[in-house]
C-alpha cells in the first residue's frame, strides 16, 4: 500500500443496504449515448471538476449513475484522476463498484488505500469477488489485509487462496443453502423462512448426507409446488454434475456449458460439499478465455488497454523476436531461389501472393482448430477425422483460388507462369490446411496452450512452403534457372 495516499484517511466505503435504490437500468440523455456509453461531454465535466478540485460537482455529476457506469467513468478517467475520483464519491465506491472495474484499474485503486479500507471492500463482497480483489496484491499488503478482516472472511479468503488461480477453489461462492436429507418440504421451507442469515441469491437447495456429501438438489420451483409432507429424498434430483475444487475455471464453464446448469456444488478431494459455481460465474469465465485466446494467437499479451506500458512491452515483442526469427527461414529459401528471381522478375511479384493467401488459409483453420479443442470438440478420439475433413476444406479451397489466379496470370503474363502459380497454391493451401490442425493439437499435446504461439508456426509453414513450392516448381519447369 503507498504510504502518501491522495485518498481522505477518513475514507469510508457505504453499506449497500443504506444507498438509496435506483433502478438498475438508469439510462439518460444526459449522460448516456444512443449505444449506453457514457458521453464525452459528461466524462469531460467530470474531468474539469476533478481538475478545479470541486469535489461537491463531482459528486453531484456521478452520483445518479449505476454502479457498473461509475466504474466506466473510473476507467475511462487518466489513471492521475481515479483516486482524486474515488476520494470525492467514497460513500459511491461500494463493492459493486470494484467488482465491476478492470483488474489494472481495480489494482491501482487499491494500492492507493490503505489495508482497513480494502478490508471495509472486501467484507461487502461476495467471498469470491474478495479473493480476486485481494489475490492481486503483493504478499506485504495481502498480510496487512487479511488481518484487518473480520475471522470468518479471513478464513474463507485464505481457503480460497490456499487453491491454484483459475480452479473452482478460487472462484466457488462460499453462500449455499445445504440440508439434511432426513427434512420434509415443510420442514425445509420452515429452515428458508426462519433463517436470518440466507442473504443470498440461490437457484437450488442441496440435499447432504451425515458426511456432508451432497447426495442431490432441489430445485425452488419443486420445493414451492410440493406438498410439505414429502421428503426431500423422495423430490430431489439425485443426478447431479461435481465440480472439484481443483477443477480448471476453462473446464469448469464447459460442464455448464454442456450440461445447460444454472449452478453446481463444488466438493473437495474428500467429497465434501465446499461452495458452489453460479451461471454469473461462468458467463465471466466464458467471456474472459474467449477474449484470452484470441489475443494469445496474435500475440498481445493481456491485450488489456489498462496494461502497465512495460508489461505490454514485454508480452508483445517475444513473439515479434519469435516472427523475426521465423522471417529469416522464409527468407533463406527466397535466396536459395535469387537467380531464379533477377531471371524473372513475375516470380518477385506473384510469390508474395502464394504465401499470403496460404497464411490466410493457415489462420482460418486454426483459428477453427484452437476453438474446437478449447470446447473439447476436437480430441484424441476424433483427430484424424478433422485433420482429413479440414484438408478436404482446403483442398477444395485451394482449387478455387488457383483457377482465378492461374487464369490471370496466364493472361498477365504466359500459360506456363499460369499453371505453375496454380499448383503451388494448390500445395500451400493443402499443407495450410494440414498445419492448422496439427500444430495446435501438437501444442495441446505438449500440454502447451495452443492458443499461444500456433499463429508463429502456421505463418512460418505456409509462408516458406509458398515460396518453395512457386519457386521449385518455376525453376523444375524451367522457367527459370536455379
Amino acid at each position: 500500500m503507498a504510504d502518501e495516499r491522495i485518498f481522505d484517511d477518513d475514507l469510508l466505503i457505504a453499506d449497500p443496504g443504506d444507498a438509496e435504490v435506483r433502478p438498475d437500468d438508469r439510462v439518460d440523455d444526459e449522460r448516456h449515448d444512443e449505444e449506453n456509453r457514457l458521453k464525452p461531454s459528461f466524462v469531460s465535466a467530470v474531468h474539469d471538476a476533478l481538475s478545479a478540485r470541486d469535489k461537491g460537482a463531482v459528486y453531484n455529476l456521478v452520483e445518479p449513475l449505476h454502479a457498473a457506469d461509475i466504474a466506466d467513468l473510473i476507467e475511462l478517467l487518466d489513471k492521475s484522476e481515479r483516486a482524486l475520483l474515488a476520494s470525492a464519491i467514497s460513500d459511491l465506491m461500494t463493492s459493486d463498484v470494484i467488482a465491476e472495474l478492470n483488474d489494472y484499474v481495480r489494482e491501482d485503486l487499491m494500492d492507493s488505500l490503505s489495508a482497513q479500507a480494502v478490508a471495509v471492500i472486501a467484507e461487502q463482497l461476495d467471498t469470491d469477488d474478495a479473493v480476486q480483489l485481494i489475490e492481486d496484491l503483493d504478499a506485504a499488503d495481502q498480510a496487512a489485509v487479511m488481518a484487518e478482516l473480520e475471522p470468518e472472511t479471513r478464513a474463507a479468503v485464505s481457503s480460497a487462496l490456499a487453491y491454484p488461480e483459475e480452479t473452482a477453489g478460487r472462484l466457488m461462492s462460499r453462500h449455499f443453502v445445504a440440508v439434511p436429507e432426513h427434512m420434509t418440504v415443510g420442514d425445509l421451507i420452515d429452515y428458508l423462512r426462519e433463517n436470518g442469515d440466507i442473504d443470498h441469491d440461490f437457484f437450488e437447495v442441496f440435499v447432504i448426507d451425515e458426511r456432508h456429501h451432497p447426495v442431490g438438489t432441489c430445485a425452488l420451483n419443486w420445493i414451492l409446488t410440493t406438498p410439505r409432507s414429502v421428503r426431500l429424498t423422495d423430490l430431489m434430483k439425485r443426478d447431479q454434475t461435481l465440480i472439484p475444487v481443483t477443477m480448471d475455471q476453462e473446464e469448469a464453464a464447459l460442464m455448464f456449458q454442456k450440461y445447460a446448469l444454472i449452478s453446481a456444488a463444488v466438493v473437495d478431494e474428500s467429497g465434501r460439499l465446499v461452495g458452489q459455481m453460479t451461471v454469473d460465474d461462468v458467463v465471466h469465465i466464458i467471456s474472459e478465455e474467449a477474449g484470452e485466446d484470441a489475443l494469445l494467437m496474435s500475440g498481445a499479451g493481456d491485450g488489456d488497454i489498462n496494461e502497465p506500458l512495460r508489461e505490454a512491452y514485454s508480452s508483445r515483442v517475444r513473439w515479434l523476436i519469435a516472427n523475426l526469427g521465423t522471417a529469416v527461414v522464409a527468407s533463406s529459401i527466397i535466396a536459395l531461389f535469387g537467380a531464379a528471381i533477377e531471371e524473372l522478375v513475375a516470380l518477385a511479384v506473384l510469390m508474395p501472393i502464394v504465401a499470403s493467401i496460404g497464411g490466410n488459409a493457415g489462420t482460418q483453420t486454426m483459428a477453427v482448430a484452437v476453438r474446437a479443442i478449447a470446447t473439447n470438440q476436437l480430441t484424441r478420439s476424433n483427430t484424424k477425422r478433422i485433420l482429413w475433413r479440414e484438408f478436404r476444406v482446403a483442398l477444395m479451397n485451394g482449387g478455387t483460388i488457383a483457377l482465378l489466379i492461374g487464369a490471370a496470370t496466364s493472361l498477365l503474363f504466359s500459360p506456363m507462369m499460369g499453371l505453375v502459380i496454380a499448383i503451388a497454391m494448390v500445395v500451400n493451401i493443402g499443407v495450410a490446411g494440414l498445419a492448422g490442425v496439427l500444430v495446435p493439437v501438437i501444442f495441446e499435446r505438449l500440454d502447451q496452450d495452443p492458443a499461444v504461439a500456433s499463429s508463429v508456426f502456421v505463418t512460418m509453414i505456409t509462408d516458406s512452403m509458398g515460396f518453395f513450392a512457386f519457386l521449385g516448381l518455376a525453376v523444375a519447369m524451367g522457367l527459370a534457372p536455379f
